[in-house]
């Protein structure tokens, strides 16, 4: 049963969405300890939905289609409000030195949480999955499920880390480039823009 749970939890970690292109454009623009602090937020998001799940409250948000639909509406607002921030910023940046002076650990962190928790995908996928993988018979339910919810947040804490240490690794020799942060900026904004018609869609 946890074999089952734990591949769908990667196959989901690894499809595109909000999530993993994010932790990519942080780790690519600002370096893999910014991915990977990205990545931090987004696995501590998880924390809510899977309270959710045990307190009940997400039977009800399945059973909604209005308030899942808000969900999918504060998602999509969310990243487009950062697409605009993105776009207020200057372009010609020196992406290595002065990154993070304009955004801290923490703010990247704090964006994680929030993009986790209004990701209509993983709410889907929380609501759709989890109680097929909770057996009464193996006793207290809650402690099923927040096993389920710490296995699923150590997996995708794994794959995210790995995907900005690589993207790290692929871009160090042009984050001085100033061409290519004009580009970046464009990329960023066209990237959160598009994320946010997936969501909606």
């Amino acid at each position: 049963m946890f074999t089952t749970f734990l591949l769908a939890s990667i196959a989901l970690t690894l499809s595109p969405g909000p999530d993993i292109l994010y932790v990519l454009t942080q780790s690519i623009s600002n370096g893999k300890k910014f991915g990977i602090a990205t990545a931090a937020g987004l696995v501590s998001g998880i924390l809510v939905h899977t309270t959710l799940i045990a307190l009940g409250i997400s039977a009800i948000i399945k059973q909604s289609e209005i308030i899942f639909t808000g969900i999918k509406i504060l998602g999509a607002c969310y990243l487009l409000w950062i697409a605009f921030q993105v776009y207020k910023a200057p372009a010609s940046i020196n992406l290595k030195s002065n990154i993070s002076k304009k955004k801290s650990l923490f703010s990247l962190f704090k964006q994680g949480f929030i993009m986790n928790v209004l990701n209509p995908k993983v709410t889907l996928f929380f609501l759709a999955f989890f109680p097929g993988f909770i057996d009464e018979k193996l006793g207290n339910v809650t402690q099923q499920i927040y096993l389920l919810g710490f296995l699923f947040m150590l997996q995708a804490f794994v794959i995210f880390s790995l995907v900005s240490i690589l993207a790290d690794k692929l871009t160090v020799f042009i984050r001085n480039n100033n061409t290519f942060s004009v580009f970046l900026k464009w990329f960023q904004i066209v990237v959160f823009i598009l994320i946010a018609v997936l969501i909606l869609i």
